[in-house]
């Protein structure tokens, strides 16, 4: 007898709205285009700001809905991926129409290809007067991007997130690629989906928005999401509306976990709460630290980090892991969400350590605090921002480099005196300039014989600081070569230069 397919039948799949990822170089219009299209596009009986930090909402177009995953960058997205969060359908890669092709579009390219989702491209603020949409496009192609006006398959559209021009096609075109995808879920099997943002709220406990991908979460499902546990106690939608049950491609925050989940763990419905126990206990937790250093470096940077919510958290620490550390070493100390406060600057004290927040302020006494415990606190609310301040602490930590700047060279006609101490001899220089204090190389017949320094300058009987070339000077040469007439110094300074990580 044949067995029986475990698989769902396309007759009891139902299809579901896109989920959508906005990619792209800080600095190119993403958040703007979101607020264009929230402002825009979210029903007129749900107008108004959103109220919950929820990390994902839908707004509807042409009478079908359409979900976005707003993140703080590719980084968030790549570390949700890694975890094996099925999150997006389609990557909207936006690119400035003044400025092209960034390193930052390159990556938001790279992570969206190893997601194997379609890109979209907008090229937003079109409306500026430096705008040169073709000149965006010609980059993309040396990244084998290839929009359809150049022969390619990717679809572009040019936006503005500051007059709405594109805007509308960008959504239509969003449905188009997507009708293409056929997305569809299955109703009937157990509710899951990725955990797009989870933060501990001081008076509601744990929570976590989740985005339903199969089955239909419900109020009072027990549930597991990585190592944490629980049953939902309430759910609500993006503008903080109290939902009974989410469908697929539905953000819904939910409260009732034992614990607060990382983003990209896997939610899912669970039997009873035994088997959710059993299962959370199986599951091993990813650590935010870093992995312990394998080289052991004589200076390292320490780090306590807090940020407003675990997606954050998660996309900084991802980010400064993949800082390459050759000299220096980067220590995180604590990463955690939540307000900086005393004990974080007590502990960065004893550590040493600096105190990093992300999208936090801090109140003038906490601020006096850390200046009486000669703590520094740096805050931001980019990324890359953020990662830059870290390589410059960590560019200060090592050794500085010394570099040969070449002066002059001098021709010697006359050895005037010879001592314990040093030579007295006559020059000419020859080409450049000679400067007191100076390092130089003793060059007789064309081969290097010795090394020694300009210590005293003199040009008619008067001490100078640095004498240009064809004039005449005194020199007082300290080294151990002894000179003769004939000899070429090669004179240069040593000068040190700040190195970066």
């Amino acid at each position: 007898m044949p067995k029986k397919s475990t698989k769902t039948k396309k007759a009891d799949l139902t299809p579901r709205p896109p989920v959508v990822v906005v990619l792209g170089h800080v600095d190119h219009g993403k958040t703007s285009l979101l607020d264009y299209i929230r402002k825009t596009s979210v029903a007129k009986a749900e107008a108004g700001a959103i109220t919950q930090h929820v990390g994902a909402y839908q707004v509807e177009t042409g009478g079908k809905l359409i979900t976005f995953i707003d993140t703080p960058g590719h980084e968030a997205f790549r570390a949700m991926r890694k975890r094996g969060g099925e999150i997006a359908d389609i990557a909207i890669l936006v690119v400035a129409a003044g400025e092209g092709v960034k390193p930052q579009t390159i990556e938001a390219i790279k992570c969206a290809r190893k997601a194997k989702i379609p890109i979209i491209v907008a090229i937003n603020k079109i409306d500026l007067p430096q705008a040169n949409p073709q000149k965006v496009k010609k980059e993309l192609t040396k990244e084998n991007l290839i929009v359809e006006d150049m022969g390619g398959e990717v679809v572009s559209v040019e936006t503005s997130a500051k007059t709405g021009q594109g805007v509308k096609t960008l959504l239509e075109m969003i449905l188009l690629v997507a009708e293409m995808q056929d997305l569809k879920a299955d109703l009937k099997s157990p509710a899951s989906g990725p955990i797009v943002e989870a933060h501990l709220d001081s008076e509601r406990g744990p929570l976590a928005t989740v985005l339903v991908k199969e089955g239909v979460l419900r109020q009072k499902d027990i549930v597991i999401a990585g190592n944490t546990y629980g049953r939902i106690k309430k759910m609500e939608d993006f503008k903080g509306k109290f939902l009974n049950e989410a469908l697929p491609s539905t953000p819904a925050l939910i409260l009732g976990l034992k614990d607060v989940p990382l983003p990209g763990d896997v939610l899912k419905r669970v039997k009873s709460v035994e088997e959710a126990i059993n299962l959370a206990r199986s599951f091993k937790k990813e650590s935010l630290k870093p992995q312990e250093q394998k080289a052991q470096f004589k200076k390292s940077l320490k780090l306590v980090i807090k940020a407003d919510v675990k997606g954050t958290l998660e996309a900084v620490v991802e980010t400064l892991k993949s800082i390459e550390l050759k000299e220096v070493g980067l220590e995180i100390i604590e990463a955690e969400v939540g307000n900086i406060n005393e004990n974080d600057i007590k502990q960065a004290r004893a550590a040493k350590a600096v105190i990093i927040g992300f999208n936090k302020t801090l109140s003038k006494n906490l601020k006096d605090f850390a200046e009486r415990q000669k703590v520094r606190i740096k805050t931001f609310d980019v990324i890359y921002e953020l990662v830059e301040a870290v390589r410059i602490e960590l560019s200060k930590l090592l050794e500085k480099e010394l570099v040969k700047v070449a002066l002059g060279k001098v021709e010697i006609l006359k050895v005037f005196k010879t001592t314990k101490e040093g030579q007295i001899i006559g020059g000419k220089i020859l080409s450049g300039k000679i400067e007191k204090g100076a390092q130089a190389k003793v060059i007789r017949k064309q081969k290097p014989i010795g090394q020694g320094k300009v210590a005293r300058l003199q040009q008619k009987e008067k001490g100078k600081r640095e004498i240009k070339e064809g004039q005449a000077c005194g020199i007082f040469f300290e080294g151990e070569v002894s000179i003769e007439k004939g000899d070429v110094l090669e004179v240069y300074r040593e000068e040190e230069k700040k190195r970066e990580v």
